[in-house]
Formats: C-alpha cells, sequence, structure tokens
C-alpha cells in the first residue's frame, strides 16, 4: 500500500464536541493528490453537524467546524466508504503498509526513503530499457531476444517500483472513484499490456519504454516531492519538539526531584539551572539570569529576568540559577498557543486554494474522457490506433493534477513556519489575502511606537543645580505611584543624586504632589521646606512664580512632546523636568519601511494633540489622530474603513482588543510569554516595530508563492493536454514533466525559507 502523509501534531479529541463553534483536526490518510483531499472535503461537508470542512492534502489534515454534535466515528465510515481513512480519534500515527510505520514527525522522511528506494531501483533498469528501444530500433525490431529481454526489465519496473500505483487505482476503482494514481497505473499498464500482446503475436509495436520511463520518472518525482513536504513541515516538528522532557521540582522541604515535564502543575515550584530548558510558563521567584527567547521571538539577544519577570517554556536558561513557579501548563503555554495557531493555519485553505480544489474534483474523470476521446480520434479519423494508443497516454500521464494539489499548501506550510521562526504568528490562511489589500496602518502610540514606560528627558533649573532640582523632587515623588514620579524617581537613583526623606506626604489628584523635606539636599531647600512638584495648577495654588525663563523652557519641552514637570520651593519655581514615554528602538525605521510598502501610516493616541504632533514628527508619521479615548479607537477605525481605506490597526493586542478585531487586519504586538493571539489576524511575538512591516512583507510573499504555483499548475495542464492530445508530446517527457511539476511548486514555496524579514 502506498504510504501516505500523515498529518502535523494535531489537536486530538476523544468525543467531538457538542456544540456550535467548536472544530476538529482529524489527519486523513489515504490521499496521493488534490482530487483526494476534494472528494473527502465534499463527504465531509455532507455530515450533519458539519459547517464546513477544509482538507488539506499537503498536511494530511482535516480541519472540521462544527455547527452541531458530530459522531467522529460517523465520520470515519463516511470517508471510509470513499476509499480512504480518517482518525476519528486525532491520533498521529501513520498509515503502514507492512514495510513503513513511524511517528508523524518522521513520516514525511520515511516516505521519502520508501520511494527513493524504488528510484533507486527503476531508474538503471528504465534507463536500460529507453536506451535499448530507442537507440537500437534496428537491432531490437531484429532480434526476439532482445525483445524478450526488454520486457523482462520493464516487469520489475511496472510491477514492483509502481505498484504503489496499481493497488491506489484499483482501492479508487472499488469506491468508484478516480485519482492521480488512476491516471498513471491506466496509462502505464495500456502501454506495458498492449507492448505484451505485440509482444506475444510478433508484432512490432512494442513501447516498453514509455512504460518503465513513466514509472522510473514519477517514482523520482514522488521521491523529491515526499522530501521537499518534509522540509517544508520542518518549522512546525521543530516547534513540536521544543519544549522540555523533564523538570526540577522543588518539594516543600526544599529537595529537588526530577519529572516528567507533563506532571508539572500549576503553582509547583521549578529550578531551573544554567543551560537548561524553562519546562513551562511560570514567574521568577527567586535568582537572576539572561533567557535565551530566540526560539519563540526570534530574538537573538537573550532577555535579563528577576524575581517577578514572566519566563516561557521552551526557551533557555544562559547563565543564572531560577526558581519558578509555574503558572500555565501543558496545552496553556505559550509555546502550545503558538505550535496550536501555526498548526490551524496549516489546516486552513485560501480562496483561491478551494478554486482548485473544485477543478481537482472533476478533473481526473475529465482527463479520462480526454483520453478516450483522443484515442477513439487517433483511431477512427487518423486510422492510427497506436498513435491514438500513445497519445491517450500521454494526455493520462500529463494531466495529473498533483501541482494543484500542493500549490497553496505548501506555500502555506513554509510562510507560517518561516513566520513561526521569526516571532511573526499567521492566525489564518485569509490574513494572506487581507493584507494583501491593506493601504493603511494605524499605530497605537503608548506600548506600540512607545516603550510605555516614562523617563525624565531633561532638568533645566533657574540656579543652574540641576541636581538640587532632580534631588528635591525624587525625595517628594519617592512615595508617589504615578509612573511620572516613579520616572523621577528612577532617574535620580541612576545619576547618583542625592535625594533625602521627607513628612506630611500629600497627592494632590490631577496637579501632583507636595510633601515637607526631613533633611539636606546639597544646593537645595533647608530641612523642613516645604516642596511642590507638578504641573503649572500646582504652582498657582502654592503661590509660586514661574518666571519667563522657566516658561520658555516648559514651551520648549512641550513642543518636543514631554511632560514639563514644575519642582518649587520657599515662594517660587526653581526648575522643571522633562519626561516623556521614550520611543522604541527602530521606531523610525519600521515607519520608512511601511512607507516604502506604499503604505499610508497613521497614530492614535489618547494624548493632546501638541504632544501627539511631537512624537508623530520624530518617527516620520504625518497623520496624526489625537486625544482618542480608548473606548472612540473602534469608531475612529470604522471611519477609516468608511473612506474606503483597507486598514490594519497596530497595537498591544489587550487595551487596543476591539480596535484590533474592528480593523480590517489587526497586528497584535505580544512578548514570548505573553501571546495575544485572540485579539489580531498576525501577533508579533518581539516587542520592536520591525516586526510590522516584516509581518507584510511575508504575508505579501506567501501570498505571491501561492499565486506563481497555482499559475504554474493551471497553465502547465492547460498547455500540455493540448499538445498530448495532438501527439506532440511523447509519453516519456509527460512522465518527466509531470513529475516535475510538482517538484517544481514544492521547491518554489521553499524558497521562502530564506526570508530573512
Amino acid at each position: 500500500m502506498t504510504p501516505t502523509p500523515p498529518s502535523p501534531t494535531s489537536q486530538g479529541h476523544d468525543a467531538a464536541p457538542d456544540g456550535a463553534g467548536d472544530a476538529l483536526d482529524l489527519p486523513v490518510r489515504g490521499m496521493t493528490c488534490g482530487s483526494c483531499a476534494a472528494r473527502v472535503q465534499r463527504i465531509l461537508e455532507r455530515q450533519d453537524g458539519i459547517a464546513r470542512a477544509d482538507v488539506n492534502y499537503a498536511t494530511g489534515l482535516a480541519h472540521v467546524s462544527l455547527d452541531g454534535p458530530v459522531d467522529t466515528a460517523q465520520l470515519a465510515d463516511a470517508v471510509e466508504r470513499i476509499g480512504y481513512e480518517l482518525d476519528p480519534t486525532g491520533g498521529t500515527a501513520p498509515e503502514g503498509d507492512g514495510e513503513h510505520e513511524g511517528s508523524a514527525a518522521d513520516h514525511e522522511a520515511e516516505l521519502a526513503r520508501y520511494w527513493r528506494l524504488r528510484a533507486a531501483v527503476a531508474l538503471p533498469l528504465a534507463a536500460v530499457v529507453v536506451v535499448i528501444s530507442m537507440g537500437f530500433m534496428a537491432a531490437l525490431e531484429a532480434s526476439p531476444a532482445l525483445q524478450w529481454t526488454v520486457a523482462g526489465l520493464t516487469v520489475p519496473v511496472q510491477f514492483w517500483a509502481g505498484w504503489p500505483f496499481i493497488v491506489e487505482a484499483a482501492r479508487r476503482a472499488r469506491h468508484l472513484t478516480a485519482n492521480m494514481d488512476t491516471l498513471i497505473a491506466i496509462g502505464t499498464l495500456a502501454a506495458f499490456g498492449f507492448s505484451s500482446v505485440e509482444l506475444v503475436t510478433g508484432g512490432g509495436e512494442l513501447y516498453f519504454e514509455v512504460a518503465a520511463g513513466i514509472v522510473a520518472f514519477l517514482a523520482l518525482g514522488r521521491y523529491f516531492e515526499a522530501r521537499a513536504k518534509s522540509r517544508a513541515g520542518s518549522a512546525l516538528r521543530a516547534l513540536a519538539e521544543l519544549g522540555a522532557k523533564e523538570a526540577r521540582r522543588v518539594t516543600p522541604d526544599g529537595r529537588e526531584e526530577l519529572v516528567p515535564a507533563e506532571q508539572v502543575a500549576v503553582g509547583d515550584r521549578l529550578r531551573v539551572r544554567p543551560g537548561e530548558k524553562v519546562p513551562t510558563d511560570g514567574t521568577v521567584v527567586d535568582g537572576a539570569s539572561a533567557v535565551d527567547e530566540s526560539m519563540l521571538t526570534g530574538e537573538s539577544v537573550p532577555v535579563d529576568k528577576h524575581p517577578g519577570d514572566r519566563v516561557a517554556s521552551a526557551t533557555l536558561n544562559t547563565s543564572g540559577a531560577l526558581e519558578i513557579e509555574a503558572t500555565a501548563v501543558g496545552s496553556d503555554t505559550a509555546l502550545a498557543q503558538i505550535t496550536r495557531l501555526v498548526t490551524e493555519a496549516q489546516a486552513g485553505k485560501a480562496p483561491v486554494q478551494r478554486l482548485a480544489d473544485r477543478i481537482s474534483a472533476v478533473f481526473v474523470p475529465a482527463v479520462i474522457v480526454v483520453a478516450a476521446l483522443t484515442f477513439g480520434a487517433w483511431w477512427l479519423v487518423a486510422a492510427n490506433p497506436v498513435g491514438g494508443l500513445i497519445a491517450a497516454v500521454a494526455v493520462l500521464i500529463i494531466a495529473c493534477p498533483c501541482a494543484l494539489g500542493l500549490a497553496t499548501p505548501t506555500a502555506i506550510m513554509v510562510g507560517t513556519g518561516r513566520g513561526a521562526d521569526l516571532g511573526i504568528l499567521i492566525k489564518s490562511v485569509e490574513v494572506l489575502e487581507q493584507t494583501r489589500r491593506i493601504t493603511t496602518v494605524v499605530l497605537d502610540k503608548t506600548g506600540t511606537l512607545t516603550t510605555g514606560r516614562m523617563a525624565v528627558q531633561e532638568v533645566v533649573a533657574t540656579s543652574g543645580e540641576e541636581e538640587a532640582v532632580l534631588g528635591v523632587a525624587a525625595a517628594v515623588e519617592a512615595s508617589s505611584e504615578h509612573p511620572i514620579g516613579a520616572a523621577i524617581s528612577d532617574a535620580a537613583q541612576s545619576r547618583g543624586v542625592a535625594t533625602a526623606a521627607v513628612r506630611d506626604f500629600d497627592a494632590r489628584a490631577g496637579y501632583g504632589v507636595t510633601a515637607r523635606l526631613d533633611g539636606r539636599i546639597a544646593g537645595g531647600p533647608a530641612e523642613g521646606t516645604q516642596v511642590w512638584v507638578g504641573r503649572r495648577k500646582l504652582m498657582a495654588e502654592a503661590g509660586l512664580g514661574v518666571d519667563e525663563p522657566l516658561e520658555e523652557a516648559m514651551d520648549r519641552l512641550e513642543a518636543t512632546g514631554q511632560t514639563a514637570v514644575l519642582v518649587g520651593w520657599d515662594g517660587e519655581a526653581r526648575g522643571v523636568i522633562g519626561v516623556a514615554d521614550t520611543l522604541k528602538d527602530g521606531a523610525a525605521e519600521a515607519i520608512r519601511a511601511l512607507r516604502e510598502l506604499d503604505l499610508d501610516v497613521v497614530m492614535i493616541t489618547g494624548d493632546q494633540s501638541r504632544t501627539a504632533e511631537a512624537v508623530a514628527g520624530q518617527v516620520g508619521i504625518d497623520r496624526v489622530l489625537a486625544e482618542v479615548l480608548p473606548q472612540d479607537k473602534v469608531a475612529e477605525i470604522a471611519s477609516l474603513q468608511g473612506a474606503g481605506e483597507r486598514v490594519a490597526m497596530v497595537g498591544d493586542g489587550v487595551n487596543d482588543a476591539p480596535a484590533l478585531v474592528q480593523a480590517d487586519l489587526g497586528i497584535a504586538i505580544g512578548t514570548g510569554t505573553d501571546v495575544a493571539i485572540e485579539s489580531g489576524d498576525l501577533t508579533l511575538l518581539r516587542g520592536d516595530l520591525a516586526g510590522v512591516p516584516a509581518a507584510i512583507r511575508l504575508s505579501r510573499r506567501t501570498y505571491r508563492t501561492i499565486a506563481q504555483n497555482l499559475g504554474w499548475a493551471f497553465g502547465y495542464n492547460t498547455a500540455a493536454i493540448p499538445l498530448a492530445a495532438v501527439g506532440l508530446l511523447n509519453p516519456l517527457i509527460a512522465g518527466a514533466a509531470m513529475a516535475l511539476s510538482s517538484v517544481s511548486v514544492v521547491a518554489n514555496a521553499l524558497r521562502l525559507r530564506r526570508f530573512t524579514g
């Protein structure tokens, strides 16, 4: 029996869900071309409770969306009645034929070895047959012994190397269906049978080289195809194999015990030594180290981790020991979510592939009819039945729709897999189509263009004592929980500026803070002085004057997008501190890259217009939507769509979730430990904006590869069938070309592996 590609790691189900909106991923075995997938898909969609089915030939997976309760055993029975196998449990063990068994992870490699052996036997035998038949025709016609030798060399090629084609064609015939193996078997057996009759009866028309050559070429093509498909699915298999196999669990009495990773429960304390993988998602409770998250985010620089920081499963601890508390295990981990997302994307189908599937479903029967008409026309009209037989065989062989079945899924497999390598998660196949049509990119400011962390940019003092102004402000803000206060305290600490204790602290909401110094700061006020830190309104309330130079400094800071914080005591404002949310590294370069993709870029923010325009100016954005409340972002996106723009929204995937859903394309920026899968169509695991143009480029390139593959596959069959029908295409060349067509679309898809962003 011909080995068939297994599914990738699927979401197993012992029992079907019983509600609408659920979905199943079930392996299908026995498919050898796109027409097989189309046939299985049709039969599944006819079953009760099935809203939609997508059957992917390249992955061997049926993704079934439900609108009611479903008995998966009945689904398996329905698929079996048309000659295929569906695993109702979602298991991934591949079909065996007595010679080939293995796990889903290495089945494609096993399949490649299977066809390599057949090709290794068939090619040299076929080469001898072809050389004798075409190079020594006179000797062949004159020597019955040589004719029988050629026939004997053809037998193992036809009936051993080509046996999988014959068996599969017979199975299809029993179920009154046909696929590409039907075409191959009919074509090669017709050539072999006709030649055998001629040999026995003493006729001179022998075409053993046609049968032997076609089988040899197709066996070699199946080998290259299986090897290429194995490479196409390597990214998903690599993801599935990333996780740690064991964990060091810390017992209540402080001892370590080595346990399988699947036995870890939420709340367990785990110790991760240097050089070990983090076994599950968790929070650091003790220790400090740098963790390599490149396997999840694509970021090559290790990230420092301290108590309170989160870590993700499968990341690598590079230096110090860490003790973590498990927060997510099994299918809830970031790695499992990513693997599931990539699997679902690869199981889906682009709209253009559904057209190809509909064509494939009727293609094989149509080709058999065309081949029969070709033979009849040559026999009845041209009075040349032998020529008709050769032309009909060429039609059967050249028309195999394998390339159509591989064109889209292989590109999706490679594209989504490469995206996962780079920390770009494509949620569904439809995203590729949406990305191609985008005209406008809307970026949220805080957390997207900026880091979301306030930092001191500049300190201006009337007396020139900037350190004194910063120290006094930091002393007062030490008790504040406001981000601006924290930024001032952090700046004083990082610059080594002395502060003092305070008493009588008071926070004035929306204005600032005030407190009385409990110590002396060099260059600052005396101990016991009341100090005020905040906005102009706070200074006015306290009766502190702001002189003209300080007013000008405030205007200058605010013009550059900074928040101006006044510091005053003893009747007047003594200085101003500029605080701003810092831009992310590479933000300006990312905006420039988006413009190079012919996209309009818009910034949306709740900040006042002056601050927003200043930030936009720094990164090169001309169009700003400022003072937009979070709940109003959806309306702004809808307004842009109403004006005819196709909008991509870029946000953090949490606060911006409604706007991400409203947009034509939602791009959520997450982190390796916080995968905002549900909010966006595309999720970027890195925090930097460079991933936005990279994700759009990858989506566009993947879609372009799909279009190229389908164009080649359709064009190839459209042009080749007429040539074969009129006798201008030798069956040997047809066999080689058919094998090459399948390999070519997979090879074209594999070029996506070189995408760097």
